[in-house]
């Protein structure tokens, strides 16, 4: 088989995946009573407690308002608190409180599982040439983007 056949198949088998893991961790917080754009807040803030607003939503790929309605619920629910950042009164700093941090514990722990489950009985050589690979995917795709 050709590069050409083999890459295809790559990407598609690739983004099939990804589908599919999604789906599948969307549908394990759902029985914990969460939805998976919120799994995915309390995940980046587990990374990066006190991340402004305009850099969260970067890094979700989601539009400003849809996490402003998100970050509402949360706040809310008592999860997060908006903190203004330094003397731009408009920014606002995401934060989240003690009860937010058992909550994201707990996607954490979530995530693990999927993960270690999902990679059970593939040989750690494999794994890391899975990895080393999808770098490389990855530097080039930047080199296709010019960055």
């Amino acid at each position: 088989m050709s590069n050409k056949h083999v890459g295809r198949e790559l990407f598609e088998d690739i983004s099939a995946f990804t589908r599919k893991l999604k789906a599948t961790f969307a549908s394990i917080v759902r029985e914990h009573n969460m939805t998976l754009p919120r799994a995915r807040v309390f995940f980046t803030l587990n990374r990066k407690d006190g991340i402004n607003q305009r850099e969260l939503a970067e890094r979700l790929e989601l539009e400003t308002p849809t996490l402003v309605r998100i970050l509402d619920a949360m706040e809310g629910q008592g999860f997060v608190e908006r903190r203004v950042a330094g003397s731009d009164r408009r920014a606002k700093e995401i934060y989240m409180t003690e009860a937010g941090r058992a909550v994201a514990t707990e996607v954490e722990d979530l995530a693990a599982d999927v993960r270690a489950r999902v990679v059970a009985g593939i040989p750690e050589n494999d794994l890391k040439t899975a990895l080393n690979v999808i770098r490389a995917m990855q530097a080039n795709l930047a080199a296709v983007r010019g960055q």
